[in-house]
């Protein structure tokens, strides 16, 4: 392409995000529609950890324990292994067509897949296909997932005024905590409030059902927006139509500093927030039901966090120093708070799972905005979906996984701990490395 092409589609696109972000205040389409479908998407993946257990036992029979929550958890890590190429399937869509016809994409296919979870036959029932069945529908799962949070994101970001894009993009973190939420809640419930033998036949296929009728209401909100975020200019001749080839291309360091980032930023949050409850239940001696309860009252307690965290990087401290703060603060902590875990005081592991929500609360409302800034509106969605999918697929995908082999290979209850601070110093030294564009015009 000629420079002066290039000059003619960089003031195109300026031009399109100056249009975009001429209002000062936030649309509350926007943000109902850039959260909607995140409560959906971490609704499911949260209460597929949670109830792990459950799964295991109906999909991965086993007299022993820890084989069968490792099925289930392969189970969770095999959705994630998808993520990164419905990243850049519904990337390309996102830059080459427009936001919103991924953000409807995403949120018809993922209701979709987290009804069927809830209406497949047991290995009891059908054997083998039973698994079988179940990572089928995990991976499609996966792929619609792997568009939904980084186009959402891009979405509320572009849709946003400069001054207030960080707490734009933690709106979407509110809905996936959100998502969690009432995951954590639901299966609480299942876990406290049904009799042994109505948890283990059917009543824990009622959370994914629920997750049906949500997507419902989600493609309804998203079907009827009017604001679209970024419109994809016109091809040049001779360009190439690929948005992730010119990612990689145009931005190598940014696709590299973010994969790194996101690994310990999605260990970090599976660890804390998913497996932590089902840790304390399973090797320590907290019931199950009240491990999950007290999940559900640290979930509550992110929320409040998150978007303080993005108005935070808005207003007074950059998005990449609240971030270091964050990993920081999980860093120093992770030793004692897994200790807490393992004794028999639900004070005690009330404290810890509390302590590990504001760390999560703090990455999750400045993570987004700052993700989404590091690409240029014509690649952002194929660049931040593939780098942060591939971060998320292997690191927080396979957390859970990670952390149950290495307790039954080293012996020691702790081993998860160690794994989150090597993940989370992986995370500060990729944040020291960003360039930080939380006060610059977006690109």
């Amino acid at each position: 392409m000629t420079s002066e092409a290039l000059l003619k589609k960089s003031l195109a696109q300026r031009t399109n995000l100056d249009s975009i972000n001429q209002n000062e205040n936030l649309s509350a389409e926007s943000l109902s529609a850039g959260m909607i479908g995140n409560v959906l998407e971490w609704y499911d993946f949260g209460l597929y950890g949670f109830l792990a257990p459950l799964i295991g036992a109906h999909f991965f029979p086993s007299s022993n324990p820890i084989a069968s929550l490792l099925g289930a958890y392969g189970g969770f890590a095999i959705g994630f292994a998808m993520r990164p190429i419905g990243g850049a399937v519904l990337g390309h869509i996102g830059d080459r067509v427009g936001r919103k016809a991924v953000l409807i994409a995403s949120v018809v296919m993922m209701g979709a897949a987290t009804t069927m979870i809830g209406l497949l036959p047991t290995y009891q029932q059908i054997g083998i296909w039973a698994p079988i069945l179940l990572l089928l529908v995990r991976l499609f799962q996966g792929f619609s997932v792997g568009g939904e949070f980084t186009g959402s994101v891009s979405f509320l970001v572009e849709t946003a005024p400069r001054h207030l894009r960080g707490i734009a993009g933690s709106v979407a973190n509110i809905g996936s905590t959100l998502g969690y939420l009432v995951a954590a809640g639901l299966a609480a419930a299942t876990v406290m409030f049904s009799t042994h033998f109505q948890a283990h036949t059917w009543i824990w296929r009622v959370p994914f059902i629920v997750g049906g009728a949500l997507a419902v209401f989600a493609y309804f909100v998203r079907t009827k927006l009017t604001q679209t975020g970024y419109e994809p200019c016109e091809q040049q001749d001779g360009e190439s139509n690929l948005p992730l080839q010119k990612a990689f291309k145009e931005a190598p360091r940014a696709m590299i500093l973010v994969t790194i980032f996101t690994w310990g930023y999605g260990v970090a949050n599976y660890l804390t927030m998913v497996f932590f409850a089902t840790f304390a239940s399973k090797f320590g001696s907290i019931n199950n039901g009240y491990a999950l309860t007290v999940n559900t009252f640290a979930l509550a307690l992110a929320i409040v966090v998150v978007p303080i965290s993005g108005w935070l990087g808005d207003r007074f401290i950059r998005r990449r120093s609240m971030l270091i703060i964050a990993f920081g603060l999980t860093l120093i902590s992770a030793i004692f708070f897994f200790q807490m875990a393992q004794g028999a005081s639900l004070a005690e592991f009330a404290v810890a799972q509390l302590g590990f929500a504001v760390s999560y609360g703090i990455m999750m409302g400045s993570a987004p905005a700052m993700l989404a800034e590091r690409f240029p509106s014509h690649i952002r969605l194929s660049g931040y979906s593939v780098a942060f999918n591939i971060g998320i697929g292997l690191g927080g995908g396979t957390a859970p996984l990670i952390a149950t082999a290495l307790i039954g290979a080293t012996g020691s209850n702790l081993a998860p701990a160690w794994y989150l601070m090597i993940c989370a110093l992986l995370s500060i030294v990729a944040l020291y490395l960003m360039r930080d564009r939380s006060r610059e015009p977006l690109r």
